[in-house]
């Protein structure tokens, strides 16, 4: 399936999705955007501009993206290759490794390993299982399909490196949705022999939610959004730098946050614990009801210059009708969507260009569609049950709540659709 807006970087199928102790970061200075004075005077134009349209808008710091790295001993595997609907002139582009500024992803190769295979065929041993946080104020916890764990066992070998630098929205929305992108990348490939250089690339994440009853949770983007507004999309937002510096006690603003302040295993930890979190302030779940996030992989969205988002799978213990009831009551984020959809998770798997739904979805949306879509398959074709699908099949354990509570909001001001009305429900 070719969708000219998406396009998938990475996809994380060989290994059913990777939990958190798989993945680790490499934060460098080296992999923030490259300046320029000129540049940096248009990104100042056009925030000014957006800001007087839009004056709800505020700044902030976010990671940046550089490359990736998956790391094995072994043959090339189809994960470490662009997935067919990329376009092809985009690939050396998107991949990033042939070019001199950034380093090769693909240093090392990739192999399947054995995590998944274990955890799915040791779910009765689900008992045996613990809570791994990286600090008292993580929000990440295994989930029930990674039970062979246990807080005495070595954590698995990292998988996947993603290098990370540091942006802000500013700079995104100056660069990646700037008129002059195109000018912009032509810039970089000349002077940095990289088009991405002069590109803020903030990392996004996003959630693909499915409830007990096997419900795939969409929310309707409000006006009041800056990008893709009135589509439906997947609960979501950014990882936050400040949230790491806060929880290593450091007390600084935006604008003072530096690489320098950061930290590995509480960047990953912020990664994953992140889009629980913006599951439980964009659709008002408790994260009590949620399961650990299994990454699927990274898409990019084209619409915004080929910005990047990380793309987990996450179980709920609630049915539908619980999640649409608290949706209702309004979350800390309720003004960011106007409505909440739910598709079954066949007709999800089954979607594609064709299908009328398709157009209503937001580029971010369908990039995690089309991951949801290729592990699963990988899983299917494996085993007949996967790390993804028994995270469908069983509740999942509690996570840990974050430690500052989060302010109740006003009610939505629209009324709940009338019981008995299963918009797109299947």
């Amino acid at each position: 399936m070719t969708d000219s807006q998406v396009s998938l970087l990475l996809h994380c199928a060989a290994w059913r999705g990777l939990l958190q102790a798989q993945v680790q970061v490499e934060l460098s200075e080296r992999f923030n955007r490259q300046t320029d004075p000129a540049v940096d005077r248009h990104i100042e134009e056009v925030w000014t501009e957006r800001v007087s349209k839009e004056p709800w808008l505020f700044n902030g710091s976010k990671f940046r993206l550089h490359s990736f790295c998956l790391s094995s001993s072994s043959v090339s595997h189809p994960a470490c290759t662009p997935p067919p609907h990329t376009p092809s002139s985009d690939r050396a582009e998107e991949q990033q490794g042939d070019t001199p500024h950034s380093t090769q992803r693909m240093e090392k190769s990739c192999i399947t390993h054995s995590l998944h295979d274990a955890a799915q065929s040791s779910l009765d041993r689900r008992s045996r299982a613990v809570n791994q946080v990286e600090s008292a104020d993580s929000v990440s916890a295994l989930s029930p399909a990674s039970s062979t764990f246990n807080k005495n066992a070595d954590d698995p070998e990292p998988l996947l490196t993603l290098r990370l630098g540091l942006t802000c929205y500013k700079d995104y929305l100056g660069t990646n949705w700037s008129c002059r992108v195109a000018e912009l990348r032509q810039h970089g490939e000349a002077e940095f022999g990289d088009a991405l250089a002069l590109l803020a690339q903030p990392l996004g994440v996003g959630g693909v939610l499915c409830t007990a009853d096997g419900q795939v949770v969409l929310i309707r983007r409000s006006q009041k959004v800056a990008e893709a507004v009135g589509l439906l999309d997947i609960p979501g937002g950014h990882p936050e730098p400040k949230v790491v510096c806060e929880r290593l006690g450091q007390a600084v603003c935006e604008e003072q946050i530096s690489v320098d302040m950061m930290q590995q295993r509480p960047v990953v930890s912020e990664l994953f614990s992140s889009v629980c979190a913006e599951i439980r302030d964009e659709v008002n779940i408790p994260l009590s009801s949620l399961g650990e996030p299994v990454l699927m992989g990274v898409a990019l969205n084209h619409t915004s210059a080929g910005r990047p988002s990380a793309e987990f799978y996450v179980s709920c213990s609630l049915t539908s009708d619980e999640v649409r009831k608290l949706y209702w009551k309004g979350g800390a984020e309720a003004h960011e969507s106007t409505d909440i959809v739910f598709l079954g998770r066949t007709e999800v798997l089954q979607l594609d260009i064709s299908s009328p739904l398709w157009a209503e979805l937001c580029p971010s949306a369908k990039g995690a569609v089309l991951l949801y879509q290729t592990v699963s398959s990988a899983v299917t074709s494996i085993s007949a049950v996967s790390v993804i699908g028994a995270l469908l099949l069983i509740r999942p354990t509690p996570l840990k709540e974050a430690p500052e509570p989060v302010p109740e909001a006003a009610p939505r001001t629209a009324a709940p659709p009338e019981a008995g009305s299963p918009a797109l429900e299947v």
